[in-house]
């Protein structure tokens, strides 16, 4: 498996993934709810009601006289109204509300790409341990056929009184000392795998192999301080939910002004064998001031002024961490493609070390010690040169991601 397709699948198909892409379309409904308040207010009743052969006096001029005919006979009540209220000024509440919710949705928008960068870089590096895990299985496993050659040869020697028993003896723990350390690797690949395809939503049962080419690259960086600034999703979600802040002081500031509505209505009615009222249409100018958001909403505002204040804080401090942090990265990469060139020489030197202390032994120059030794060396070089090439990538990949490149070169590489 490609490390790109398994980047790919992580940002698609785990649960992270699909958790961060819901609370996205949860900020989007909240946004559209809170901009629903702008719209006018609409409402439609009616009402039908059974009286009680209720008493009706009617007063209708007379100066409060009584009439003279008969009370009607009253037993129902039919009722209906239409109301319409459209916000006409609310000290500029309703247009901030707007403004954090669209920056909250951003913030958000920018929270999921970084938790995806993330699963990104979990992605790697799982893939980089079975890498590892996988390389080391196959040097200590090719390693044992050599050494048990050598416990037969030796078996064969000591027959002949040629070596003593203990060297046998000692050919033999080596062999049980790789076994050993390949059931250990075994058990690593075995996990690691395990680990990544759960993580990648695969069945249990899928068999990952990492694709070795990925790992003999030495990828150019050019990550500076200034694009990891600017390309931080992290840092981009806290620049958005500090502009909500600064939002927030502007609703806590509407409160000491006026709220103004226009609003309009319609009636009907009907008091049966009384009166029937149609066409009643009604509109105006609703104001509604709180005076006592004059002494009160003081602290308020202070509370949101001094949160605006705390996310600025926190958007400097993020600043700095992210400049940190991309130096590092820097740093570390440059590091271990240094101490990949020493692994290589490393290999080089213990292969030709074995070689000459196998020539040695062969011809009674050096002991058996000597030659098992030489061999864990080489076998040892080989381990630390498969595992330098997989730091390389990880370190690598680490950078781009806190240069916040991580999943933009991903899918660039994979078109």
């Amino acid at each position: 498996m490609a490390l790109e397709e398994a980047i790919q699948l992580a940002m698609t198909q785990s649960t992270e993934a699909k958790m961060a892409d819901t609370k996205v379309a949860t900020k989007a409904f909240e946004m559209q709810s809170v901009k629903n308040r702008q719209y006018p207010d609409l409402k439609v009743s009616g009402q039908y009601q059974r009286l009680t052969n209720a008493d009706v006096n009617l007063k209708i001029g007379g100066g409060g006289e009584e009439g003279s005919s008969a009370a009607p006979k009253v037993n129902q009540l039919m009722l209906g109204q239409a109301s319409a209220s459209v916000p006409l000024f609310a000290g500029f509440k309703i247009q901030n509300n707007i403004k954090v919710a669209e920056n909250l949705y951003q913030a958000e928008q920018y929270t999921a790409k970084n938790t995806k960068e993330q699963l990104a870089l979990d992605v790697v590096k799982l893939y980089v341990n079975l890498y590892k895990a996988q390389e080391s299985t196959q040097l200590i496993a090719e390693n044992i056929k050599s050494t048990e050659q050598r416990v037969k040869d030796f078996k064969a020697m000591e027959t002949n009184g040629l070596i003593a028993r203990n060297d046998l003896l000692k050919a033999q723990l080596q062999v049980s000392n790789y076994k050993i350390a390949l059931e250990d690797a075994k058990k690593n690949v075995s996990t690691i795998n395990f680990q990544l395809a759960t993580l990648l939503k695969l069945p249990e049962s899928t068999q990952i192999v990492p694709n070795a080419g990925v790992f003999d690259k030495n990828n150019a960086l050019n990550a500076t301080a200034e694009d990891a600034i600017s390309g931080r999703n992290d840092l981009e979600a806290i620049r958005s939910q500090q502009k909500a802040a600064d939002a927030n002081v502007k609703i806590a500031q509407a409160n000491y002004y006026p709220s103004i509505t226009l609003m309009g209505g319609y009636i009907a009615l009907d008091l049966q064998n009384v009166m029937t009222v149609t066409n009643a249409m009604n509109f105006g100018v609703g104001l509604s001031y709180d005076l006592t958001s004059i002494f009160k909403n003081g602290k308020e505002v202070k509370a949101a002024k001094s949160k605006a204040h705390e996310a600025e804080q926190a958007v400097e401090m993020m600043t700095d961490r992210v400049k940190v942090e991309n130096q590092q990265a820097n740093e570390n990469y440059q590091l271990a493609l240094k101490q990949n060139k020493v692994y290589q020489e490393a290999v080089e030197q213990a292969t030709e070390n074995y070689r000459i202390v196998k020539d040695k032994y062969d011809n009674g120059l050096s002991d058996t010690n000597d030659l098992l030794e030489a061999d864990v060396e080489q076998l040892q070089s080989k381990i630390n040169l498969a595992y330098s090439k997989a730091n390389s990538i990880e370190k690598y990949y680490t950078a781009l991601a806190a240069g916040g490149k991580l999943t933009s070169t991903v899918t660039l590489t994979k078109n």
